[in-house]
């Protein structure tokens, strides 16, 4: 059965991905503490190489290729901050506590909602 809610998970951490242009992580990690019951760390660690996979990225992203939407320059840029980052990131998560992590992601969150309701 936790099989079945893995995928629900990843379809829903791709169609957030997809329509709204962000990382399914915002998705894929509470799914994965609230559906797996996996530590923060693991989701973390556990969203990070599914998102590896860049498969499905790549489909979702040449649907807005098509359409003259998307600016490859930037992209490479981004993609190279990506990969700094997400390796100065995932060292930064391995000092602090599981449950620190876990507020902080919660933050983060709310920080970007309260933005993006109030702009």
């Amino acid at each position: 059965m936790i099989w079945f809610w893995l995928v629900i998970v990843g379809v829903l951490g791709g169609l957030v991905s997809g329509l709204f242009g962000v990382g399914g992580a915002i998705v894929i990690v509470p799914g994965l503490v609230l559906v797996a019951h996996v530590s923060q760390h693991t989701a973390h660690g556990t969203s990070l190489a599914a998102l590896s996979i860049p498969i499905g990225i790549i489909v979702g992203a040449m649907q807005y290729y098509k359409r003259g939407e998307v600016n490859l320059g930037y992209a490479a840029v981004i993609a190279v901050g990506l990969i700094v980052g997400a390796y100065v990131g995932a060292r930064l998560a391995g000092s602090v506590s599981d449950v620190m992590l876990r507020k902080a992601f919660g933050a983060f969150l709310l920080l970007v909602s309260a933005k993006l309701l109030l702009s």
